[in-house]
């Protein structure tokens, strides 16, 4: 029934391969033409396995059940093997949604923004190759499968950030995302071998629930004894070290200094890596493996928790006092990917018993946040887009009274301005009130941080949307090149995206409103999302007045309050604006820690010690060559003397003897 589903990764893996080595011989036209197309048929065949999933009946247990339409062995390895396949559960479905309905939005919005660019067709071989290795993480069947696919997501996108490759930015940024995330990348390697080491497996979990599909290769579920033996110590251990590789693609404090460089890659690349699927990787990860959190490292979760806490936290301080539009949004999505990972990580509030309605609140109200926040995360990027194509500069003193110029930008990026404060009927209040409750019952203290993370985030947007389309015009600027409203390809997909931010949130599903909840859940039941009505009133209240405190600072054509407060905290905002000097922290502890108390030494180690120690053999093994050429040297008599020489002392060794 799902045979098809191949397609989902072969199509983006042709248009890669048809446009990195033909590319170059089409017009540009030709070449997005294929890659868009390819995506379209990419999307349609991943909404059709949403609808044949999630409209096929749940087993006896009232669970979708998870289905293997392809697995093979790759890479056989005694009693583990490394295979290679198609999962569908519904997470990965919805993954399939997100990621194709992105992507293909990008892929239209690129022939306008892209327009005229040298190198338009490897940049969409680039965007091809970036789908497929996303799909491909999302639908592995083990965690093996999981990690190639996340290390072809990471060359894709230093591919893309380093797309402008003649800058000097744009190549230190890609390779900055290069370098940090694949730091991180060896620790998610090193949890993924002692995991397999120690349960001769590389599931996902042990429960057995899997239906295979006709002609597939059975993989290992793991041997639940030795799992259970292990979980003390080794389970928490490879998990902990596996979260740190998610944590490092997601952005996560103090892995997140490569997301705001990244933003020097063309912004819809902004929009489809770091909006909306690569950097919910990390989330992907963890949702994917929560069994294994669940069942063996319960209390190891307040580590997800705490470091989700500090990281939301720290980038909407940071968002608060940024000028460059799309690093205000950068900063923005390290905070919103912060709130999907602490709702994972308080899933269990206080206890370790069964998923009950109220524990798995947390896991379905993170991934309900990760659905809605790229839909109105990618829209705001795209629609930042439109405005730097307008104005020529990533500045907000560049902007001010836009909504002039351009309404249709001017209105989908309020509805996205206002899903992401939570504001109803939009669809980030729903996630986001779900979080905030989750929060709530895990601990009141983390509940009221989070809140107050929420108010920051209304506040920094509706300050980024009043210096864009309100405040200052900037008339010098603007008399030199008028703004006016893209092109049909790129205002589409903001309009699409806006549309969906709209509904998205209280979509009804099977009768119920707000029907997230009957597709995803922990426990893998249906289950009915009720707002608590004390935690959505008190979230709105403060998200309105953390508007309306922005809108009595920003929205003037003069700004006094703000002048005030910058000359009263002058040192608060510069740090704020330095990142908090995260960058020159890791500047200072890699060059002078690292690379002077750790690397010189051991270079002088390998040079003098290794180095001096092999080339002293290879010296002494060619003296003793010079040393003893001599007997070899052809003259008979010479031999004869060494034969007689050798024939005497062994004569006299034996008389002695």
């Amino acid at each position: 029934m799902y045979e098809y589903t191949i397609l989902i990764l072969l199509l983006p893996l042709f248009s890669f391969l048809l446009l990195g080595l033909c590319g170059m011989k089409m017009s540009h036209k030709t070449a997005g033409i294929i890659g868009t197309t390819s995506l379209g048929l990419v999307t349609v065949l991943s909404y059709l396995t949403a609808f044949q999933y999630f409209s096929a009946a749940r087993n006896a247990e009232g669970i979708f059940n998870t289905i293997v339409p392809y697995n093979f062995t790759w890479l056989p390895l005694g009693s583990l093997h490394f295979d290679l396949g198609i999962l569908l559960d519904p997470i990965s479905v919805i993954m399939l949604i997100v990621i194709s309905t992105v992507s293909f939005m990008v892929h239209i919005y690129s022939f306008g923004y892209m327009h005229g660019e040298k190198g338009f067709q490897r940049y969409y071989a680039f965007l091809s190759l970036f789908t497929m290795s996303m799909l491909g993480l999302v639908v592995a069947t083990n965690i093996f499968q999981m990690y190639l696919f996340w290390e072809l997501v990471g060359v894709s996108s230093y591919l893309l950030i380093g797309f402008y490759y003649p800058l000097k930015p744009a190549i230190a940024a890609s390779k900055k995302a290069f370098i940090v995330t694949r730091f991180a990348d060896m620790f998610f390697l090193i949890g993924i071998l002692i995991y397999g080491f120690y349960t001769e497996s590389f599931s996902f979990s042990f429960a057995g629930d899997i239906t295979m599909g006709q002609g597939t290769t059975p993989f290992i579920e793991g041997n639940m004894a030795k799992a259970m033996a292990a979980g003390a110590f080794i389970l928490p251990t490879a998990l902990t070290l596996m979260f740190i590789g998610g944590a490092g693609k997601s952005a996560m404090f103090p892995l997140h200094i490569w997301l705001p460089d990244a933003m020097e890659g063309p912004t819809p690349v902004s929009a489809l890596i770091h909006a909306a699927t690569m950097v919910v990787a990390g989330v992907y990860q963890v949702a994917r493996m929560f069994p294994l959190w669940i069942e063996y490292a319960p209390q190891t979760m307040s580590i997800i928790v705490w470091v989700g806490v500090f990281t939301a936290f720290y980038a909407a301080a940071v968002a608060c006092a940024q000028s460059d539009i799309k690093r205000v949004l950068a900063f923005s999505t390290i905070s919103q990917i912060a709130f999907m990972m602490v709702a994972l990580g308080v899933c269990l509030p206080g206890h370790e018993t069964v998923l009950d309605n109220h524990t798995q609140l947390g896991y379905m109200a993170g991934m309900f946040h990760l659905f809605t926040h790229a839909m109105f995360k990618a829209c705001l990027f795209l629609g930042a887009g439109c405005i730097i194509h307008a104005v020529h500069s990533n500045e907000m003193e560049m902007m001010g009274g836009l909504r002039k110029y351009m309404p249709i930008t001017h209105i989908t990026f309020l509805i996205s301005c206002l899903a992401i404060a939570g504001i109803p009927p939009f669809s980030g209040f729903f996630s986001k009130d779900e979080i905030l409750t989750a929060c709530m019952q895990y601990s009141p203290v983390v509940g009221w941080i989070m809140t107050g993370i929420a108010a920051m985030t209304a506040f920094y947007m509706f300050r980024l949307y009043y210096g864009i389309f309100w405040g200052t015009e900037n008339k010098e600027a603007h008399a030199h090149h008028t703004p006016h409203e893209a092109s049909w390809t790129m205002t589409f997909p903001i309009i699409f995206l806006a549309a969906v931010t709209c509904v998205c949130g209280w979509l009804p599903i099977n009768g119920h409103w707000m029907g997230f909840g009957q597709l995803i859940s922990a426990s893998g039941q249906a289950y009915d999302i009720h707002l608590d009505k004390n935690v959505a009133i008190t979230s709105v209240i403060i998200a309105v007045l953390s508007i309306l405190l922005a809108t009595y600072i920003y929205k003037g054509e003069k700004q006094p309050v703000a002048d005030k407060l910058y000359k009263t905290f002058p040192r608060l905002h510069r740090a704020a604006y330095k990142r908090f000097y995260q960058d020159e922290i890791w500047q200072f502890v890699t060059h002078r820690i690292i690379f002077r108390c750790v690397s010189t030494p051991i270079a002088w180690f390998d040079r003098h010690v290794v180095d001096g120690t092999f080339n002293f053999l290879a010296w002494g093994a060619n003296e003793a060559g010079e040393s003893i050429r001599t007997w070899q040297s052809g003259d008979v008599r010479k031999y004869v003397v060494w034969f007689m020489t050798g024939a005497v002392a062994l004569t006299l060794v034996l008389l002695c003897i």
